[in-house]
């Protein structure tokens, strides 16, 4: 199983408009981050898309991306789900809707701000089925489990995934580790989780309560995601122990 970080920063992204780097060095090219997304892949070549961000187009042609086989939504923030549009010409070819899975809450607020998506319009077709996941945990060939994550005021679905003997975990947009979460968690072959900045921050994790996530689940590796301006690459590199990595736009792991 493959794992593909399509988008590895904050919700303004790196630079923010106004080219503000922060403390990131714009010379270093893996500091150019776009909002967070991840695709994942089996050995049977089919693939899950987690999350739609804003900048979901140039993410898919950055990295020759032309198909999908479902769609996952962490939650409804702008970041997360804004995107949506750019699966539109995934449907060209597909007989039926692509598939679409997500929490309760996030299906209803997805199909109120987006009803032209799963409800067609205007004599375009149907462009996604979407589903809530409680009753299934068999999707394109992968199996998994989820669990709703604190997030601030709101809350955020973590995702398992498994296929081929393999397990990556997605981890974003939390702001406390639950003993659930540590439960769905466990043994990852591969964690990819969320890490704001080093200070605390009312609804993300900062850098030690990443940390103290991989070290509870035990997880084989580790990738920092949704970084902010504070978080320079190289200076990151240096400072996390072994095993973790710092996540950048493009990069690709094999669990």
């Amino acid at each position: 199983m493959k794992l593909l970080m399509l988008g590895s920063g904050t919700s303004t992204g790196v630079p923010r408009i106004g080219n503000d780097w922060g403390e990131c060095d714009p010379e270093e090219p893996r500091n150019r981050r776009t909002r967070v997304s991840i695709l994942i892949e089996n050995e049977a070549g089919q693939r899950i898309l987690v999350d739609t961000s804003t900048d979901l187009r140039a993410q898919l042609l950055a990295n020759g991306i032309g198909k999908v086989d479902a769609v996952f939504w962490t939650h409804d923030h702008a970041d997360h789900c804004h995107g949506i549009d750019d699966l539109r010409v995934m449907r060209y070819d597909r007989s039926n809707p692509l598939p679409g899975f997500a929490s309760k809450g996030t299906c209803a607020r997805l199909r109120k701000r987006f009803d032209y998506v799963f409800e067609g319009q205007h004599g375009y077709p149907t462009l996604m089925d979407l589903k809530e996941f409680d009753a299934i945990h068999l999707v394109a060939g992968f199996s998994f489990d989820f669990v709703e994550m604190p997030h601030g005021p709101v809350t955020s679905t973590g995702f398992r995934f498994e296929a081929d003997g393999k397990t990556i975990v997605y981890a974003t947009d939390f702001s406390t580790i639950t003993a659930d979460m540590v439960a769905c968690f466990s043994g990852a072959d591969i964690l990819v989780v969320d890490c704001l900045r080093r200070r605390p921050h009312p609804t993300h994790a900062h850098l030690d309560m990443a940390l103290e996530l991989a070290q509870k689940t035990r997880a084989r590796k580790t990738v920092l995601t949704h970084l902010d301006k504070s978080m320079d690459y190289r200076s990151l590199c240096d400072e996390v122990p072994k095993g973790v990595i710092v996540g950048y736009d493009g990069l690709e792991l094999a669990a």
